[in-house]
């Protein structure tokens, strides 16, 4: 997903307990040690922990969330709409750009 994303144009920033290079991006542990504004938070965790990384999201001021097929939370998303962030939610980039092709 990350690889399709720049691809289409779009910088990725890997977050990640080990910080590990992506694509080679520099990745960072948590969404507050990223030293640059960020535009949209992309949610690859599980549902049951989607809430931690979308409260993380408002705290740093993404102005997006988008949670990934099959990862659901109504009430982080609802955080996130009540913070002023766009949100979608069990949804794949990937398929919305196929789709759009």
């Amino acid at each position: 997903m990350a690889k399709l994303l720049q691809d289409k144009g779009h910088r990725i920033i890997p977050v990640y307990p080990r910080a590990e290079v992506v694509h080679g991006e520099t990745g960072y542990k948590t969404l507050s040690e990223i030293p640059e504004s960020v535009d949209v938070v992309d949610c690859f965790v599980n549902s049951t922990l989607v809430g931690k990384v979308v409260d993380e999201a408002i705290a740093i001021g993404a102005k997006a969330v988008w949670l990934q097929l099959d990862v659901i939370d109504n009430e982080a998303i609802a955080r996130a709409q009540a913070a002023g962030l766009l949100t979608v939610m069990d949804r794949c980039p990937a398929i919305e750009y196929r789709a759009r092709a």
